[in-house]
């Protein structure tokens, strides 16, 4: 496939997570080659750079961000993270998407529903010539996220899975984008420094020492939607899922289901889109003797992935590029907490880093 200087994204859910990554666009777009800017592997990434991203389609379903100017949807309610820079016009509509399950119970009580019907979204994709699909959508959204693989699928698009439904690391769906010639990279983004990526750290560094980990817990609260719609406790079961698999395989040994708790907790509106994690690690060392280690962190959630997002996205370009289809391993061993394949954190930056000099293994 030709390389293309410009990687054109669609995002599904113009939230908090979208907000953050279209203000970075902006904030960073004359970003030189030799600067080191927090978050990114690299300002060059095999190439592309961030001001090769364009978006080029968003969807949504509220009436507070259908229809407005993305630029105006990003700092709409009830989005509310932080805002770093002010986004100028950007000339794309947000469109009406695929409501599904995307709106949970608690959601629904603050939230109207955009009217009309779902607009055509492979049309769109194919319009405006979209390379990627972005799924922002809330936690959650089993069938709305695997109604939109479908219409990405269809469409030819490569996809990047934020959220904890589990596609690239399903044998189905790698399979379904395999044979599609398209590339994934997923499941549920990594934050840049976040409480699963320090809860993993953590974890190795016990292994690494010669500590047994016989308790450990891992509590998050904050006041973004994604907190709010995890007090439906059936909506977070693929969430705990996930970040409890993404501490466990650092692991050489298996743990109680009763001795490890990973996952939200409770939802406090005035923390807006600041969420606070304690971790508590209980460990035995030589001599039987007991080792305690306790963490509180507080970070805002969104603008906490949205360089990671970034780099994602120049990597999926990439196997775009290469003619690459189905799951990426390495890319999505770094940046995602459930990716088809786990390894050590180490591990994953150097098959990242080999990935884009393009002598990787996937």
């Amino acid at each position: 496939m030709a390389k293309d200087n410009k990687i054109r994204i669609a995002i599904v859910g113009v939230g908090n997570c979208a907000s953050s990554l279209i203000q970075g666009l902006y904030y960073y777009k004359d970003a030189k080659d030799d600067d080191r800017i927090p978050g990114l592997m690299h300002v060059n990434l095999g190439g592309y750079r961030i001001r090769d991203i364009e978006v080029v389609a968003a969807f949504d379903v509220v009436d507070t961000k259908v229809g407005l100017d993305l630029s105006e949807a990003i700092y709409a309610f009830p989005n509310n993270t932080y805002k770093f820079c002010q986004v100028p016009k950007i000339g794309v509509k947000v469109q009406r998407g695929m409501t599904h399950d995307g709106l949970g119970k608690y959601l629904s009580t603050i939230l109207k529903k955009a009217p009309g019907p779902t607009d055509d979204i492979v049309g769109i994709l194919k319009e405006t010539k979209a390379d990627l699909l972005i799924n922002y959508l809330p936690v959650g959204s089993e069938m709305a996220t695997k109604w939109y693989m479908e219409q990405a699928l269809k469409a030819g698009v490569g996809v990047i899975n934020c959220i904890p439904v589990f596609i690239a690391s399903s044998e189905y769906w790698g399979k379904r984008f395999q044979e599609a010639g398209l590339p994934i990279i997923g499941d549920d983004i990594k934050s840049q420094v976040g409480a699963t990526i320090t809860h993993r750290v953590l974890t190795s560094l016990f292994v690494d020492r010669g500590v047994r980990l016989d308790h450990t817990y891992q509590l998050n609260f904050g006041g973004n939607t994604d907190f709010m719609n995890m007090l439906e406790r059936e909506r977070l079961e693929s969430k705990k899922i996930s970040k409890t698999g993404a501490v466990t395989s650092m692991l050489p040994y298996k743990m109680n289901e009763e001795d490890i708790h990973v996952g939200p907790s409770d939802y406090v509106p005035w923390l807006k889109d600041r969420k606070f994690c304690y971790i508590k690690m209980e460990g035995t060392t030589f001599g039987d003797v007991p080792l305690n280690l306790e963490v509180k962190m507080e970070v805002w959630d969104s603008p906490n992935s949205a360089g990671v997002v970034i780099d994602a996205i120049r990597c999926l370009k990439l196997g775009l590029d290469r003619g690459l289809g189905g799951p990426l391993l390495e890319p999505a061993s770094y940046f995602m907490k459930t990716p088809p394949v786990q390894y050590k954190d180490d591990i994953c930056h150097e098959k990242t880093e080999a990935f884009i000099r393009g002598d990787g293994s996937n």
